[in-house]
């Protein structure tokens, strides 16, 4: 895990969010800040949110209102153009990989690149071999086609795609979500090794509880439409019932037992 200071600079600021569909209030007046260098977990129930606030923290979802400030710069209701100063500085892995089907491993990585930069075919192919390389594919994997890979293998080459600008910042959607113990295992793992050596802010949303115990410094919980951000063994105790039984159930007193 990250030795998150107190103090840490604040990558990520949300201020009265509010998120509302068909009258339907998801997130009301809702606060968070994710300070820098820090794995952050962010867990709640169905329908609490969890991707919906993702997406508006990265201006794929416009908030009924609210400020939401990324490495200082508004991103709430900020044409695409001009975020992508901001976006060069972020990495992606959506729920699934998100690979496009029709395009090679390869392919998929250099998507980015050729977006935000005119690099060069050549320079193209090197970066995207060094990024499987990071994410523990073979070589071979870069002609592939995702129909050809495995779930986990997917999940590293969505994840290789994400870091193919060099981000200091990585949003992960639920990214062992589909995958066996042994793989998700793996998956915490690389995930962990990269957040320390490239100095990534991880903004993670997940359901795994294995995964909040394994790599995270703080969890935020989404329920009754705001946020309470803590750490297993602070949440464990919390009185909200749904917090309690999440944390103290038998899957959550496992955890908090590896954690010990």
């Amino acid at each position: 895990m990250s030795d998150v200071h107190p103090k840490s600079e604040v990558v990520i600021q949300v201020r009265g969010l509010v998120n509302a569909f068909n009258d339907k209030v998801i997130h009301d007046h809702m606060n968070l800040d994710v300070m820098r260098g820090e794995v952050l977990g962010v867990v709640g129930g169905s329908g609490t949110g969890k991707s919906v606030l993702l997406r508006s923290i990265i201006g794929l979802n416009h908030p009924t209102s609210g400020s939401i400030k990324v490495f200082g710069m508004e991103t709430a209701d900020v044409d695409t153009e001009d975020l992508k100063g901001v976006q060069l500085r972020w990495g992606v892995l959506f729920q699934g990989g998100a690979l496009f089907s029709s395009q090679t491993v390869a392919e998929n990585i250099q998507v980015p690149l050729r977006r935000y930069t005119h690099m060069s075919q050549e320079l193209m192919d090197e970066i995207a071999a060094m990024k499987l390389s990071l994410v523990g594919l073979p070589p071979d994997a870069a002609q592939k086609y995702p129909s050809e890979l495995s779930g986990g293998m997917i999940k590293r080459a969505g994840l290789a795609r994400a870091l193919a600008l060099d981000p200091e910042l990585l949003f992960l959607d639920e990214p062992t979500s589909g995958l066996d113990p042994i793989s998700a295992n793996q998956f915490d793992e690389l995930v962990r090794s990269l957040q320390q050596s490239l100095g990534l802010t991880v903004f993670m949303v997940t359901h795994d509880i294995d995964s909040l115990r394994s790599i995270t410094d703080r969890i935020a919980v989404l329920v009754n439409k705001k946020i309470k951000v803590g750490t297993i063994k602070t949440l464990v105790n919390d009185s909200d019932p749904w917090i309690h039984e999440y944390f103290s159930g038998a899957r959550g007193r496992a955890a908090l037992a590896g954690a010990a």
